[in-house]
């Protein structure tokens, strides 16, 4: 049933071949560009936007968790080092973007 209909649909009544448009290729192209786009690109400088905006507003006193799952609160701040103290006078040092959460914030969005 669905071959016979399909097989009628590709023929043109045994005519020409049927014409295409030249720019569907093109526009197809766009089309996935902009599936793409919305669907990965986008979402993804978003959260680098937010995780820049996170690191950069540190300050000691603020609890944290860092990508390895480590919560602390923040002891000390220098350019790209973070000190965490994860128990009473247990400090240890991070990267600033290894921080990936802090008050108020879920690590998962």
């Amino acid at each position: 049933m669905f071959a016979s209909t399909a097989y009628a649909m590709a023929t043109n009544g045994g005519g020409a071949a049927g014409q295409q448009n030249p720019y569907s290729g093109i526009i197809m192209l766009v089309i996935m560009f902009a599936i793409f786009y919305f669907l990965l690109i986008r979402p993804q400088q978003k959260r680098a936007k937010q995780h820049k905006q996170l690191v950069e507003s540190l300050k000691v006193g603020d609890q944290v968790t860092t990508a390895g799952g480590m919560h602390g609160r923040i002891a000390g701040l220098q350019d790209d080092i973070v000190t965490v103290e994860i128990a009473t006078g247990v400090k240890v040092k991070f990267n600033r973007s290894s921080i990936v959460a802090a008050p108020g914030q879920n690590p998962g969005n």
